[in-house]
């Protein structure tokens, strides 16, 4: 009866276990010395992150599934169990890049599927007249958690070494996103706020109405928000892959690309909060075009802002503050669109996108500075293609049964 009178406390549960999930995003601290202490090529460092992103992504959806039938408790759980397990079985690598690709890439990559739909499925149950500002509240410690752990990583590598950071990191993540866990549950069958009337509060691009995942992904409307969502996950995981390095071969010290690193994190969390909450305003398809149309611009303009850490840090902050929208708006939308009885298996689904785009991003970062020696084939079509999402969400109304 807690949950009852505070429920908040999911919101509670929800940041802990993001802080952990989102120290994926720290990744490029971890592409120096695994190029440095075990020779990897930026390629191999961006197949490693991709792997953990597109595994993340597809075993949301059967956690998705799952934690729609026994609640997000149990499921959250085991996310975190497995998570810290990938984590200590690298520090007993040796180096190895398939075994590092195994434990940190497909079996980390599991563990943050399995926690990361539990506690936005429980929160936009739990708010349906908050649902922007709270969704975007809950996976803004995803954000946060990378600029936390970008500087808890770098300093147990430069302490430990880095395969030891790799067990202490482990023992951290299994430990808070269990505890995270336990305060997550769904509210009782028919609950709402007191005072809130759903009627009233249906928009004009809200369908309110229940859709199955097989009904969902026959609509348009799920198709245009997948390709929408892959274009603008792929510009942010691409820029997250590669900032560090590309503010060193601009000619920056490490630390002054390191610190546009934070810089990104820290937009990044506050970037779901604020457009979240604005969609709440605004509406969700006005602030989903405004997102990706700021997002292109910024893409474009990357090119030429590598060279001093004062610009640098405007474009990590820029393209992390509408990076991060996308992980508020996306769920969002997907509760406006198909309802919240299957919003586990549906954004499971939506989620899709984001495992193709951590597979594309990254990748294409790597492989082009590695064919070119530059970023800018990179940085051109990712934002063009963020531009011709803002152009398709101008067309998405909301769907209806027949």
């Amino acid at each position: 009866m807690e949950f009852l009178r505070n429920r908040w406390l999911v919101v509670v549960g929800a940041l802990i276990i993001q802080v952990c999930l989102g120290a994926i995003y720290s990744w490029s601290v971890f592409v120096s010395p695994l190029k440095d202490v075990f020779s990897y090529s930026t390629t191999q460092t961006q197949i490693i992150f991709s792997l953990a992103l597109a595994t993340f992504a597809l075993i949301m959806i059967f956690a998705g599934k799952l934690q729609d039938k026994v609640g997000p408790r149990i499921v959250a759980t085991s996310g975190g169990i497995v998570l810290g397990t990938g984590y200590l079985l690298a520090s007993i690598t040796d180096g190895s890049f398939p075994l590092i690709a195994l434990t940190v890439g497909i079996i980390g990559g599991a563990g943050i599927g399995l926690s990361y739909v539990c506690p936005i499925a429980a929160c936009v149950k739990w708010f349906p007249d908050k649902r922007g500002m709270v969704t975007g509240l809950a996976v803004a410690g995803f954000g946060a958690g990378a600029w936390i752990f970008a500087k808890i990583a770098a300093s147990f590598i430069e302490t430990y070494g880095l395969l030891t950071s790799f067990m202490y990191l482990g023992v951290i993540f299994m430990a808070a996103v269990v505890v995270g866990a336990q305060l997550l549950r769904n509210p009782p069958a028919g609950w709402k706020p007191i005072g809130w009337n759903p009627l009233e509060s249906k928009s004009e691009t809200s369908s309110a109405e229940d859709f199955e995942w097989r009904e969902m992904v026959k609509l348009k409307q799920f198709w245009m928000l997948w390709i929408m969502f892959v274009f603008g996950a792929a510009a942010g995981l691409l820029v997250i892959g590669i900032l560090k390095p590309y503010g060193v071969h601009s000619g920056l010290s490490a630390a002054a690309a390191a610190n546009a690193v934070g810089v990104l994190a820290l937009f990044n969390g506050a970037g779901r909060i604020i457009w979240g909450t604005v969609s709440d305003k605004i509406g969700r398809k006005n602030a989903i075009t405004l997102m990706f149309l700021l997002q292109g611009i910024m893409m474009l303009a990357l090119i030429e802002m590598g060279s001093t850490e004062i610009t640098l840090s405007i474009a990590a902050a820029w393209v992390g503050f509408n990076f991060g929208g996308n992980l508020a708006l996306f769920p969002s939308a997907t509760a406006d669109f198909f309802g919240t009885k299957n919003i586990g298996i549906n954004y499971g689904l939506m989620f899709t996108a984001y495992g193709v785009a951590g597979i594309t991003g990254p990748i294409l970062a790597g492989s082009v500075f590695d064919m070119t020696g530059s970023y800018m084939w990179a940085f051109i079509p990712a934002g063009i293609a963020c531009l011709i999402a803002a152009s398709i969400s101008i067309g998405l109304k909301p769907p209806h049964h027949t």
